[in-house]
């Protein structure tokens, strides 16, 4: 499976079906948690994403620079469809490498599901806050230094 990246207006119809269509599989109907998923964010990130011989998305993030720091960038969505194939190592390194050398990040921001602080933290992120509610799910603020990949 090729892992892509491509902004919004680089992605073809069906991408963004696909890309879509797994995000509300995986973020609204598997966690039960009715939210806002699409938003203006999608149209500026660069979207990061496996997918199938099928030509559906297995495997997905985002990745876009924070608005008040240019050299802060942030991950997000991300998620896989499939299991026991290390896809979710694969999609997050990727994204790291994007944020870094597409974007020239200095640090990388995540707010991370507590369920998976173990996993982030295998990349070398740290947790930077207290844990706190979003859409009734506990998360946390995870940091990674560019220093600490280089």
């Amino acid at each position: 499976m090729k892992i892509y990246f491509k902004s919004f207006s680089e992605l073809t119809n069906l991408e963004i079906f696909e890309i879509f269509r797994v995000r509300t599989q995986v973020f609204i109907v598997e966690q039960n948690c009715p939210y806002q998923d699409i938003d203006e964010i999608d149209k500026t990130c660069l979207h990061v994403f496996m997918k199938n011989e099928s030509g559906e998305v297995v495997a997905y993030s985002r990745v876009f620079n924070r608005l008040l720091d240019k050299k802060i960038s942030q991950i997000g969505r991300v998620l896989t469809t499939v299991r026991g194939e290390n896809l979710g190592y694969k999609i997050f390194d990727q994204a790291i490498k994007v944020a870094l050398d597409e974007l020239d990040a200095e640090k990388i921001y995540i707010e991370a599901q507590v369920y998976a602080i173990d996993f982030y933290k295998k990349f070398g992120f740290e947790v930077v806050s207290e844990e706190f509610l979003e859409d009734d799910i506990p998360h946390v603020r995870m940091e990674l230094k560019k220093s600490k990949v280089d």
